[in-house]
């Protein structure tokens, strides 16, 4: 499996063992404060390369000393990040999250280059040779580009699929609503298809999002595991019992899974269980890049 990543790349700042902010300008021990790369295309190229993908990531960063850290745990993981443009005029995006001992994790986030990257950012012919193009955050690039993008990754033989950062709204499914037809693999959450369609019900809402253009809709469902529907089936498989850390970077793990089972061969259902099994791996630990797993041990998990 050859992928291009292509979109919102993150650098995650965790800070673990907070119960509140402190006052004024009071300071407080917390447990741990640690950084790894995220985002829809960056947290999944990580995992995916953990898993035996070959990845290329494409996107935006800035010049700044969080770009140098960002691209070296990327690097670190084997990822290609030639794609990966740097623009001197936008810090690099980055997220400050705290996480409380509930589990409970609330964010500041900075969208910083992310929203500075257009297709002019992008080589087309650096491509060539990709089985597949995961894009992550079309809301940044506008439904219009991001369908010409997907559009020339089919052309050129490879599968593509599609992540929304965006909470689900209406309005945002309308903005993305031209990359929709070239999606073979659209891979929300469960909030962002209710509050894109509106519907009753989660596999009516994913349904709407099929008749909307999308070959199949995978759904993440936090504890419940995922829901997968196309025209003709509607398939549902449960999370893995575990002891959860800290559940920052599960999504991008279950696209990183649920892609990389579609490229070994598996149906919807085992690429689903993969994709779970995935996701279960990085709620173990702190962070995207967390454990030290491969595929061999997802596939052990998922059966």
């Amino acid at each position: 499996m050859k992928i291009a990543t292509v979109g919102v790349h993150v650098l995650d700042t965790h800070v673990i063992g907070i119960d509140s902010i402190p006052g004024g300008s009071d300071g407080q021990l917390v447990e741990t404060i640690r950084m790894s790369a995220a985002g829809t295309a960056g947290g999944t190229a990580l995992v995916l390369s953990r898993i035996g993908a070959e990845v290329l990531s494409f996107g935006a960063v800035g010049t700044d000393p969080i770009a140098d850290t960002l691209l070296s745990l990327l690097g670190r993981e084997g990822i290609d990040t030639s794609g990966l443009v740097r623009k001197d005029d936008h810090q690099t995006s980055a997220s400050v999250i705290p996480v409380r001992p509930n589990g409970d994790r609330p964010a500041w986030h900075c969208i910083g280059a992310n929203g500075a990257f257009t297709l002019d950012d992008l080589d087309l012919a650096a491509l060539d040779g990709i089985t597949h193009l995961h894009l992550g955050g079309p809301e940044f690039l506008g439904g219009e580009a991001a369908g010409t993008l997907l559009a020339h990754a089919r052309s050129i033989g490879a599968t593509t699929s599609v992540d929304i950062l965006a909470p689900g709204d209406p309005d945002m499914l309308a903005w993305i609503a031209d990359a929709l037809p070239h999606t073979d693999y659209l891979l929300p959450n469960d909030e962002q298809v209710l509050g894109f369609t509106g519907a009753s019900s989660l596999a009516d809402g994913a349904r709407a999002l099929v008749d909307a253009g999308a070959g199949c809709v995978a759904v993440t469902q936090g504890a419940k595991g995922a829901l997968v529907v196309t025209a003709d089936e509607v398939i549902e498989v449960p999370a893995y019992p575990i002891d959860v850390v800290d559940t920052t970077g599960c999504g991008d793990a279950f696209s990183a899974g649920f892609l990389r089972g579609l490229s070994l061969g598996r149906d919807l259902r085992g690429a689903a269980r993969l994709g779970c099994a995935t996701a279960a791996q990085v709620a173990q630990g702190l962070g995207t890049d967390a454990g030290s797993y491969d595929l061999d041990a997802v596939v052990a998990l998922a059966g």
